[in-house]
């Protein structure tokens, strides 16, 4: 695997990226009629689902069917069966109401700033774990041990098949040069304001919101829809350039041929964009994974997290999600490895997250979804 993170000491402590989050049910059955009266004194005692050796319980706001190999793979090399709950909105919510009777052991996340509002929250717990440490920079996990990133999702621009454009900066989206010919989603989705936070964070706000503007005006159509309809849109001609993730073209050019999402894949090229700064590198995200603070299996959690940063889960992370590992060495899918080197920007996620209001704000003071 190419890739490559420019990181000085002062950015060890940060951490990032994006990625995974995890949601279980809590385990626990109403009691009917005849278990609430007094037990005999020879009836054997209740065991606690949520406590049962063997087991783990997983918080997650991640499609089921994406970790779902992950999770089968865990419970063949270690016997421990994974309780999954999936969570699409409401994880905070959920995890205050339950308290300490919280039944989750692991908390999987996508984007940076939902794993930073879960530790925030005092809902992780710090883990020492030299597994965990071997295998993940230091950039792109908590310096307390409270948080973790599993897998990387870069932010890359999505061009033309044809177009003769071989690298390029986030900061050349402004360029009038590109009047009329840019595609983009919602510029209050997560995965683009964390872009542009991270633009705050390189040049300041005054400037990100020039920018802004600029990009605004060289939109083909209103910034909507998701990151595969800026490759429809380039295939049918609305624009020749756009800001997407990159593993949703290893979805596309994995998928049916003849089909759509196949048609829509082959229709473009990625370019890994850079900060138009000194030691800039591609703005990436993460998936990732917490200990829950209240976790009842301590122990069946750590190992499923030490597992999830194994060479066996790292490998299932990049062929089944096309993301990029947080390990290095680990074989890549063959569309995302084509892709060329991934050079991390070494700003610290941190730093990002902190801007993420401040972002959101610029996208409603500029009209940019209008």
């Amino acid at each position: 695997m190419n890739i490559r993170f420019r990181a000085p000491c002062a950015f060890l402590a940060a951490t990032c990226a994006a990625l995974l989050l995890a949601a279980c049910g809590d385990g626990r059955e109403a009691a009917g009629d005849a278990a609430a009266s007094a037990p005999a004194a020879d009836a054997p005692a209740t065991v606690d689902p949520a406590r049962t050796p063997g087991e783990v319980n997983l918080y997650t706001t991640r499609e089921p069917g994406l970790i779902q190999p992950l999770l089968d793979a865990f419970t063949a090399s270690s016997g421990i069966k994974v309780n999954t709950v999936l969570l699409k909105d409401g994880l905070l919510e959920r995890l205050g109401a339950e308290g300490e009777r919280s039944t989750a052991d692991v908390l999987m996340v996508v984007d940076t700033g939902n794993m930073l509002d879960l530790v925030e929250a005092g809902h992780t717990q710090p883990l020492q774990s030299a597994v965990l440490e071997a295998a993940i920079p230091a950039h792109l996990r908590g310096a307390d041990g409270q948080w973790f990133a599993m897998s990387l999702r870069d932010r890359v621009l999505y061009a033309h098949k044809d177009l003769d454009l071989d690298s390029f900066h986030y900061e050349d989206l402004s360029d009038p040069e590109w009047k009329g010919r840019v595609c983009i989603r919602s510029g209050q989705h997560p995965y683009n304001t964390s872009l542009f936070a991270a633009m705050i964070a390189h040049h300041g706000a005054e400037a990100t919101e020039q920018w802004l503007r600029g990009v605004k005006a060289n939109l083909a159509r209103k910034a909507a829809g998701g990151d595969r309809d800026v490759a429809r849109d380039i295939l049918a001609g609305i624009c020749d350039i756009g800001i997407a993730n990159a593993y949703y073209v290893g979805r596309m050019k994995n998928a049916e041929p003849g089909s759509e999402q196949h048609q829509w894949g082959e229709a473009i090229k990625v370019i890994r964009p850079t900060f138009d700064v000194d030691g800039g590198g591609t703005h990436v995200n993460i998936s990732g994974a917490a200990l829950a603070r209240h976790a009842p299996n301590r122990g069946n959690a750590i190992a499923l997290m030490e597992y999830l940063v194994s060479d066996e889960a790292q490998s299932l992370y990049a062929r089944a999600n096309y993301e990029y590992p947080v390990k290095a060495g680990v074989e890549l899918d063959p569309v995302v490895a084509s892709f060329g080197e991934l050079v991390v920007d070494p700003l610290p996620l941190t730093e990002v997250v902190a801007n993420r209001r401040q972002a959101s704000a610029l996208v409603d003071k500029v009209g940019f979804d209008n």
